[in-house]
């Protein structure tokens, strides 16, 4: 049996001022498509001012997405495969 090793680079964009923070996710799939999810978070006016929370948090939810349209790409994949509907993939 041959084993194929496979990666994928998912990269992360984020665009910020003092009250919101926006994330990117990209990945390119070996059939040449790509996938781009985004994510959101705001800081509420009393919070202290931490950046990294909420790169982590705008970042955790476009790869939350991320994973849901790649979840879906695949359901999609199999359906046109088979010819049928197939049953939900679940998370």
């Amino acid at each position: 049996m041959m084993h194929t090793a496979v990666g994928w680079h998912i990269e992360m964009e984020f665009r910020e001022d003092d009250q919101h923070t926006k994330a990117v996710a990209l990945v390119r799939l070996p059939d040449g498509t790509e996938v781009r999810a985004h994510g959101h978070a705001s800081r509420h006016r009393t919070d202290v001012n931490q950046p990294r929370v909420g790169e982590e948090i705008a970042g955790a939810r476009a790869l939350n997405e991320l994973a849901m349209r790649l979840l879906t790409k695949a359901h999609d994949e199999i359906d046109q495969a088979s010819g049928r509907t197939s049953h939900p993939i679940h998370v």
